[in-house]
């Protein structure tokens, strides 16, 4: 049974400087997706603001907003086959438990200047 869902939108342009910003990534993102990101060198900006999307299409799925999460709980990885999926940790996981959640189901996709994520929770 589905119990949340939700969709995030993001600009790409207005993230293009956040790495020139002091502390900035390292706010919104944990080592693992910082690390992953920059893998990706000319496109790590579209990986950085996927992730970001799906992090706030997250806390809409929950239903909740982003309100007592830290963002850096919420941890997106893409599987051995590239698959996104997301990793819960400390006050995310609790939310998700909270809900009832078993599952989450990710989507992502970008380009140019847009990134999407949807994201839903099975309970």
């Amino acid at each position: 049974m589905i119990v949340g869902l939700g969709i995030d939108f993001v600009n790409v342009n207005r993230m293009r400087h956040w790495p020139e910003v002091d502390g900035i990534i390292e706010r919104f993102f944990n080592k693992n997706e910082i690390e992953a990101s920059l893998l990706r060198r000319t496109s790590s900006i579209l990986s950085f603001a996927a992730r970001f999307a799906a992090k706030e299409a997250f806390g809409k799925a929950l239903g909740t907003g982003l309100s007592g999460l830290r963002l850096t709980d919420i941890e997106v990885r893409n599987n051995h086959n590239g698959k996104p999926c997301i990793v819960l940790h400390e006050t995310a996981l609790e939310a998700f438990m909270d809900l009832g959640g078993k599952n989450i189901h990710l989507s992502l996709s970008h380009e140019d200047e847009a990134a999407v994520a949807v994201v839903i929770i099975e309970g």
